[in-house]
């Protein structure tokens, strides 16, 4: 006898309202999930996975501006035949969802076991007397590190690792039939990352539970998933058990998605995207050992650029009830070189010292000891005027480019922002018509200069924050998890780019990130990060092919590698 479906999703659209005009997000999908099988939904931002998601829970309905057709059934219970009480007994209850970012999701001014608390005294899971003992069970089954603190805890004392726990551990209070995770490891490091997926498959063999998986990363979906849905366009272009998909896609698009990540395996000249591959226009490039050994006998025959000797930064954190100032030690004795047309690589888990040891070199903080030779100027010597010279020439490029951009600016007027400060270009005509030939650089037009930061998309953000960079014509560049929030198409449309402008115009690169495929990719040499300290450094590929130390080796080990 065949299966019947826990939940079925038939003919469903989806359509929003904007300015009176109807916009398609979703279009005529229909699929099934079984009981106690994990089913990936894969896809690039606008694809409609999160549409979908808040559809399965009827989360979309707001201000009416949402408009859907088809149906869904959970249990044999059609949505469109229910009550609002009983939807809300299904939601939370029956199906729970775990959300991209925790500190949006959980209460800041609530205790995170009271959060928890509050789902279990809701739905009457169990009586206030014993309500305590189940959320320390909670806590211990999802693997928060000291949960009789925790429970006491608000959601900012936590890493954003222990978050996401706090959250799953909410969503599985009620033992929920299905449980749904939209990319809920997307801001977490590869090695916390993988303990998320560890720990949702685990709950998930224990309790039989159904999961749907979310993500746009395909190799990731392939750690976990037993069915995958590839969306693309608010329709689904390809559905079958994962490791098909992966030996054999069918689809263009879900090809294009697995050759858009760097591969760890190959050093390619240029990383192939959706639109290449769609067009049929992915010609594989490879750097051979001898183009990339003439490339680095050019770059270090001559003296470095910066120079990092014994740095230090220390930072008094104020502890208990009396205040009292405990030293952490951010960046401890780190010395390096990096020489004019290396992109360096820095790459460690989220704490280790990356953010602090590039704002040191910025000089946006002073170090506590230590030297920084840039261009053989000690940085920590400067007069204000020497300072501000040595700012125009060392520049960096932000992980958030909408935070980084000023809203109430244009475009335009928010790339010119820094001429005039810096006083280069002369006169207003000459720099918007810089402007305008550094957004065509960056693959914008010219309607871009009078448009605002939030009607582009995150990728188009992250070109103008380049433009942004770029225009007082730095010799280094920070990118500071630049690509860390994109997808992966869109990222290897700005990777591109970097390498791209960087052949044009010269420049150096201190590449910082957490993930250590894309670092891989991008740079010369590597330097590995933890708690402060530089624990490996050497040759990218040679590091990558035979880490010798053993955080590296666990690094390495995290990262998703597709079937």
């Amino acid at each position: 006898m065949e299966a019947k479906p826990l939940l079925s999703v038939k003919n469903l659209s989806v359509s929003f309202n904007v300015n009176k005009n109807s916009h398609a997000a979703i279009h005529n999908i229909s699929f099934e999930v079984f009981e106690n099988e994990i089913v990936g939904i894969v896809g690039e931002s606008g694809s409609g996975k999160s549409i979908t998601a808040l559809s399965l829970i009827k989360l979309l309905n707001w201000n009416n501006k949402a408009k859907s057709k088809g149906t869904i059934s959970f249990r044999g219970l059609n949505y469109n035949n229910i009550s609002e009480k009983m939807l809300r007994s299904i939601r939370g209850r029956e199906i729970a969802m775990i959300f991209q970012e925790p500190m949006s999701a959980l209460n800041p001014s609530m205790r995170c076991g009271d959060q928890v608390k509050e789902v279990l005294l809701h739905h009457k899971i169990i009586d206030k007397k014993v309500v305590y003992d189940e959320v320390i069970q909670l806590f211990e089954s999802v693997k928060i590190q000291n949960p009789r603190q925790a429970v006491n805890k608000y959601p900012h004392e936590l890493s954003g690792g222990q978050q996401q726990r706090v959250i799953i551990a909410i969503a599985i209070a009620c033992k929920p039939k299905i449980l749904i995770a939209d990319e809920p490891t997307t801001a977490l490091d590869v090695t916390i990352q993988k303990e998320i997926i560890e720990l949702i498959k685990k709950i998930q063999k224990e309790t039989k539970m159904s999961v749907i998986f979310i993500t746009h990363d395909l190799a990731l979906i392939s750690e976990i998933a037993d069915r995958t849905i590839v969306m693309y366009k608010g329709e689904i272009v390809e559905s079958r058990k994962t490791r098909n998909i992966f030996k054999n896609p069918i689809n263009t698009y879900t090809k294009a998605l697995i050759a858009a990540r760097p591969k760890t395996s190959k050093r390619l000249k240029k990383l192939p995207t959706i639109k290449d591959i769609l067009k049929n226009d992915d010609k594989k490039n490879f750097v051979s050992k001898k183009e990339r050994k003439q490339a680095h006998e050019k770059i270090y025959s001559s003296k470095p650029i910066l120079e990092i000797v014994d740095l230090k930064k220390t930072y008094l954190n104020s502890v208990g009830f009396f205040q009292k100032n405990i030293p952490f030690k951010a960046i401890n004795g780190v010395s390096f070189e990096l020489f004019e047309g290396e992109t360096l690589g820095l790459v460690g888990e989220s704490g280790c010292g990356k953010t602090s040891l590039g704002n040191t070199i910025l000089q946006l903080t002073k170090p506590s000891s230590g030297k920084i030779f840039y261009k053989g100027k000690d940085l920590n010597n400067l007069t204000k005027k020497e300072t501000r010279l040595i700012r125009k020439e060392i520049q960096i490029i932000f992980q958030d480019p909408l935070a980084s951009l000023n809203p109430r600016l244009s475009v335009g007027e928010a790339i010119i922002e820094p001429m005039k400060v810096h006083k280069i270009y002369g006169d207003y005509s000459l720099r918007k018509e810089k402007t305008i030939t550094l957004l065509n650089k960056v693959g914008l037009d010219e309607s871009a200069f009078n448009r605002y930061p939030h009607e582009f998309s995150g990728g188009q953000r992250q070109r103008i924050g380049i433009a942004r960079t770029i225009a007082l014509k730095p010799k280094l560049i920070i990118c500071d998890e630049s690509v860390s929030a994109l997808d992966v198409s869109v990222q290897a449309q700005i990777l591109n780019l970097l390498n791209s402008l960087k052949k044009d115009f010269g420049f150096t690169y201190i590449f910082i990130s957490h993930d250590l495929a894309v670092v891989k990719y991008m740079s010369d040499n590597l330097m590995i990060m933890r708690k402060g300290e530089i624990v490996e450094k050497g040759d990218a590929d040679k590091i990558y092919n035979a880490p010798s130390n053993s955080y590296t080796k666990q690094l390495i080990n995290s990262i998703p590698k597709g079937l």
